[in-house]
């Protein structure tokens, strides 16, 4: 699947996407997945509460499932303006 990281998730982990194997069931075991890889995704992902994530561009929590997903999205949350 294509993983998409935005904003300040994008400048610790270094990268604005990547293709990504997994395993991982839930958003959350994804985010496990990628913070044991090195230290720059595990300060990427040390506070998920600072984060959002989209499924197929839509938002949704870090419990839902990813059958059938083809892209995630990491973004911190939105203000406006």
């Amino acid at each position: 699947m294509e993983v998409l990281y935005f904003a300040w998730v994008r400048e610790r982990i270094g990268l604005p996407r990547e293709t990504v194997e997994t395993s991982a069931e839930t958003v959350e075991e994804l985010v496990e997945e990628l913070r044991a890889r090195e230290e720059r995704y595990a300060a990427a992902f040390a506070d998920i509460s600072a984060l959002r994530v989209a499924l197929d561009q839509e938002l949704t929590d870090f419990d839902a499932p990813l059958a059938g997903v083809r892209e995630v999205a990491f973004f911190p949350p939105m203000t406006g303006g």
